[in-house]
């Protein structure tokens, strides 16, 4: 039964994929793989089984090659090792009802050395990101990268179908292209970044070519209907990321040539900054309302809704589903929460990427708070001198 008031609890078939409603749970990097390998863990099993409501849950990115890693403690699927760690999350989420597709993003020159065994980073063109790449000695400048020749894109294009295969071991239900932020392939679509004069440079037909290739391999080691995309078209003022006058029009070829693709989704990040005076300021803060007309196929908006702007970019038309990330973090049962207009709970950034379980797995439920609250009324009316807490969400209990 369709809610006219509330779409996002409404059911959705994305690609090939039937979805229960049109919640969807962002990508969100929590540095929780803590091992050499980037192997996934059964604590990441856990943290991504709590929130199995979402209509689909967005791993966090993940590197697809040992030359695309650009963070400690990521995981990446390029391994047989690392897909066996993923099997554990995705056996987790489909026992407890939930879809889950990978996001695989290679970070290119927001890379170091330190994270590449002293190698430089790839890049389009020999230009600094001018940013701050986080290593196992903490944050350090950007360094020039290296200039990719063609046998690293083809290889680059060769490990993301490598990868998607083995998302497919890994029990995935799809893949989403990370293309957002300062990644490998926004590099390639910004004219600073991209100062190429072969066919991967010089005109928004050249700097789609990689991301397209990119995408075409992935549908052809799965499925059109298992491959999505994200996009961040109004990205600038991020070190050396800046929007010029050809960024949109870019962004909007690049949407034009996905809509013939009949993928699974287009997913749509809203700004991060202000774009007043800047070259994509037609963009505002609905950036799915600017490219609806230009893409046929379903489109996931992000960035900064509510339940409530969620449901009206929805029954207007500009969306099919709208992803949140921070509310995930603190309420795995955001599903269950809107659904029954419940009080969200605020969470602790200081644990965004601290490791271990604290802030991770340990936020309760509303039912858990419920019932957190009911014991301690009762054991205080009771007069017990002592009393058990509850148990938390792993099943342990606290003795005080």
């Amino acid at each position: 039964m369709k809610s006219p008031n509330h779409p996002l609890l409404d059911p959705i078939r994305l690609g090939d994929v039937d979805l229960p409603n049109r919640i969807v749970m962002a990508s969100m990097t929590r540095a929780r793989t803590d091992n050499p390998g980037f192997v996934p863990n059964e604590l990441q099993a856990r943290y991504y089984a709590q929130r199995a409501s979402a209509g689909l849950i967005l791993t966090e990115g993940t590197w697809p090659s040992r030359e695309g890693v650009g963070f400690i403690n990521v995981p990446g699927l390029y391994t047989q090792e690392q897909a066996d760690g993923w099997r554990l999350v995705t056996d987790a989420v489909h026992e407890a009802g939930g879809h889950i597709f990978v996001q695989l993003g290679h970070i290119g020159s927001s890379s170091h050395p330190d994270l590449l065994d002293g190698a430089l980073p790839l890049a389009p063109s020999a230009v600094n990101p001018g940013l701050k790449a986080y290593t196992p000695s903490g944050f350090q400048d950007t360094v020039t990268p290296q200039a990719m020749d063609l046998s690293d894109i083809a290889r680059t294009v060769e490990d993301y179908a490598k990868a998607s295969r083995l998302a497919q071991a890994a029990g995935f239900d799809g893949v989403e292209l990370h293309g957002i932020s300062t990644y490998l392939i926004p590099t390639f679509l910004y004219v600073g970044l991209n100062q190429r004069t072969d066919d991967y440079g010089g005109t928004a037909e050249n700097r789609a070519r990689f991301p397209l290739e990119i995408l075409d391999a992935l549908v052809d080691s799965w499925a059109p209907g298992r491959v999505g995309i994200k996009l961040s078209p109004a990205l600038t003022g991020v070190g050396n990321f800046i929007a010029d006058a050809e960024t949109l029009e870019t962004f909007e070829y690049l949407v034009g040539q996905l809509s013939k693709r009949h993928l699974a989704y287009l997913h749509l990040m809203n700004p991060i900054s202000d774009l007043t005076g800047t070259q994509v300021e037609i963009l505002g803060p609905g950036v799915a309302k600017h490219f609806r007309p230009l893409y046929s196929g379903s489109l996931i908006a992000n960035g900064g809704y509510t339940f409530e702007t969620g449901n009206a970019l929805v029954r207007d038309g500009f969306a099919d589903a709208v992803a949140f990330g921070a509310p995930f973090i603190s309420n795995p049962d955001l599903v269950e929460r809107f659904s029954n207009d419940l009080k969200l709970t605020p969470s602790n950034p200081d644990t965004y990427y601290s490791g271990g379980a604290a802030g991770y797995v340990d936020y309760p439920t509303a039912a858990e708070q419920v019932g957190a609250r009911q014991a301690v009324n009762y054991f205080s009316s009771s007069g017990s001198g002592e009393f058990s807490s509850p148990p938390l969400p792993d099943g342990t209990g606290l003795k005080r």
